[in-house]
């Protein structure tokens, strides 16, 4: 991707973006860290992190990419689900604004056809295929 379109790929996924930048902030102040990986801001650790790994269980979600922005429980599971999130960031690229819409949707439809909602979410799917195999498994 030359440097124009990658320029366009940010603008078009920043509103989401955004979104990520202000609650990684909030991992910041709450004691996380921040890394620039492979064109994303990844963001993990810290109190808020602590907090979840003792609420929840075994956390499916231990890691959500919102645009360029990827947020998780530490750098360990970043480091595990990084292709898989990677992928991610690759359809807010294409998606931009729609792209939450259009994976809300995706979940729907396959609730209603009853598949599972997550898993067989068409976006999913895509960064499964593409992410590491280990991940599907969990």
């Amino acid at each position: 991707m030359n440097r124009a379109t990658r320029v366009l790929a940010w603008l078009w996924a920043s509103p989401n973006t955004a979104v990520g930048l202000v609650v990684g902030t909030l991992v910041l102040l709450l004691g996380g860290h921040v890394r620039f990986v492979r064109g994303a801001i990844e963001f993990s650790g810290g109190l808020l992190s602590r907090l979840i790994a003792r609420l929840v269980r075994r956390p499916i979600g231990a890691a959500i990419t919102l645009g360029h922005v990827i947020l998780g429980l530490n750098r360990e599971w970043l480091d595990f689900v990084r292709e898989h999130e990677q992928v991610h960031v690759r359809q807010y690229e294409r998606w931009g604004p729609f792209f939450l819409p259009a994976y809300v949707l995706s979940s729907l439809w396959q609730f209603v056809r009853g598949r599972r909602a997550y898993r067989d979410n068409w976006f999913e799917r895509q960064a499964f295929a593409a992410g590491s195999a280990e991940i599907a498994r969990r």
